[in-house]
């Protein structure tokens, strides 16, 4: 199951849903209005004495039997009717428009999402941490803080979709090429790689000006925000990976304009690169292709830093607006904390990711061998995920500032100095 619609959101715009929102959209379009959102819903609960209703959303997913499998989920809950909607189109605005209704059935009790303070702040949703008692320790240091505000627990992971690169083994013998641990290494292995029919390396289509930002901060064992909401990255490491990526823009090894975005494995399924920035959602796919002929990579250091590995994934929240705050927490509790069995055929009937809970990831029989052992072993290795008070506005500076240098080739000095002060403009006005 991939973890986004047929359109894999950007970093920009998943990190814009719910205060306006986020993270990683171009979704398309169910209007905000309750009949359209009524129309996308399914009561598929059984529904309890008392009446009790309750209305889940998700963004559509790309895989079939995904919205099956989360109306049997729906239908098996006996506490409560929960009617699922399905909402194709722009999830993020649907979602902040639904968030702002006032009719039951109009918005979410229970619904996916990413977690920023916008949503705690403007009083959207609801702590869960009592949901987590005797098992907080089950779920990663990783999902607990992405998920967490000010020390209280605001979201339930449902899905860990680490992101690295795959690589076909036998392309790289065949060019009497290394898997590459740092960033100059990869960027010699993608020109070694690239032929006329074939570049050696696709990042994205934005050219990867912007999508290397948050490594290059990781890779130096820095961060985007300190635990005290200062700035947690400096400005030597951030030019000098800058100026390493510009090298990279100017190589000609780089696949760009590819017909899909890299969420989509199609470019290395189709040959046209040698090298994917993807995500394990795809293994599968690439597996029918390849075969044994396929092998994923953390990605590689800068400047002499760490490899690193974006750990994304889905999370379920609970609307504070909710006429059953608490039959929708213990249906939340029930579906995404308790239910091993339906988490497991969430994660990897549909399509391929990480349970959530570590015991259940530990026991996942489809996750002990193969490139699919080593996404998880490199996602605990080197893994590292959002900071749910690193905004749009932060995230729109760095972008801006990484597109300035990378491809328009501006001053790396000033556009850091601009970006810095934008981001401290920002910090100021939410901490004071």
């Amino acid at each position: 199951m991939v973890a986004h619609s047929n359109n894999r959101p950007s970093r920009r715009a998943l990190a814009a849903l719910a205060l306006d929102r986020r993270r990683m959209l171009a979704l398309g379009g169910l209007a905000a209005g309750a009949g359209a959102l009524g129309a996308c819903g399914s009561n598929t609960g059984r529904g309890s004495s008392d009446g009790v209703n309750l209305y889940q959303w998700y963004h559509q997913y790309g895989e079939a039997g995904t919205k099956e499998a989360a109306e049997k989920y729906a239908a098996a809950y006996e506490d409560a009717t929960v009617s699922i909607n399905w909402v194709p189109g722009d999830y993020d605005t649907t979602l902040s428009s639904g968030l702002l209704a006032e009719n039951p059935g109009d918005y979410p009790d229970v619904f996916e999402s990413h977690l920023n303070r916008s949503m705690v702040d403007s009083g959207q949703i609801v702590p869960l941490d009592d949901l987590f008692d005797g098992v907080l320790d089950d779920f990663t240091d990783i999902d607990v803080k992405r998920n967490s505000i000010d020390g209280k627990i605001y979201g339930i992971q449902m899905i860990d979709d680490p992101q690295f690169l795959y690589y076909r083994p036998s392309l790289l013998a065949d060019a009497g090429v290394a898997e590459p641990a740092t960033f100059d290494d990869l960027a010699a292995a993608a020109a070694e790689l690239t032929t006329s029919d074939v570049k050696g390396l696709f990042l994205g289509n934005d050219d990867s000006a912007t999508k290397l930002f948050q490594p290059i901060v990781f890779s130096a064992g820095q961060t985007l925000l300190t635990d005290d909401f200062q700035i947690g990255f400096d400005k030597d490491t951030v030019i000098a990976g800058a100026l390493q990526v510009k090298a990279l823009h100017e190589s000609g090894s780089l696949l760009i304009g590819a017909p899909t975005e890299a969420w989509d494995p199609s470019s290395i399924i189709q040959g046209l690169c040698a090298i994917q920035w993807c995500g394990l959602w795809a293994l599968p796919q690439i597996i029918d292709t390849y075969g044994d002929d396929i092998a994923v990579m953390p990605f590689p250091g800068f400047a002499g830093g760490a490899q690193t590995v974006y750990n994304g994934g889905w999370s379920t929240f609970v609307n504070a607006k909710s006429e059953h705050v608490d039959e929708a927490k213990a249906f939340a509790k029930w579906l995404w904390i308790d239910n091993e069995e339906y988490i497991q055929d969430w994660c990897l009937s549909y399509g391929f990711h990480i349970p959530p809970r570590k015991s259940m990831a530990a026991n996942a029989d489809a996750l002990a061998e193969g490139p699919a052992a080593t996404a998880v072993q490199i996602s605990q290795d080197y893994g590292w995920g959002d900071d749910p008070n690193w905004t749009p506005t932060m995230e729109t500076a760095v972008d801006d500032m990484m597109t300035h240098i990378v491809l328009e080739g501006a001053d790396p000095s000033a556009e850091f100095d601009t970006a810095a002060q934008t981001i401290q403009t920002e910090l100021d006005s939410i901490f004071g």
